[in-house]
């Protein structure tokens, strides 16, 4: 079960750099004046924080059915990782709407 935790926790902190890394993009992408690229680099933002929510909810769900899910440093840092890529992905939202109305 632990190892079974630890890729879980792993897929976590691999999604959310992912979300995070293509919003980054996202909004270089952008300051090129790429729009058309820069939403679809968005749109791959998104998958990939759902596949972060869908490794988070399976953490959840284990805890409630009685596994609880061990509060480690690599979970903590799986943690860090969603909520800076959630962060990331909104205000890359938010730049990308202010670059393409001043275009």
């Amino acid at each position: 079960m632990a190892n079974e935790i630890e890729l879980t926790i792993m897929q976590l902190i691999t999604a959310a750099g992912d979300a995070r890394s293509l919003a980054i993009q996202a909004i270089r992408t952008a300051r090129a004046k790429n729009f058309e690229e820069a939403d679809r680099l968005m749109i791959e933002c998104d998958k990939k924080m759902v596949e972060a929510h869908q490794c988070q909810t399976g953490l959840i769900f284990a805890e409630t059915n009685g596994s609880p899910v061990p509060i480690s440093l690599l979970m903590i840092h799986a943690q860090d990782h969603v909520m800076n890529a959630m962060t990331v992905k909104d205000m890359a939202v938010e730049m990308i709407e202010m670059i393409r109305a001043a275009a």
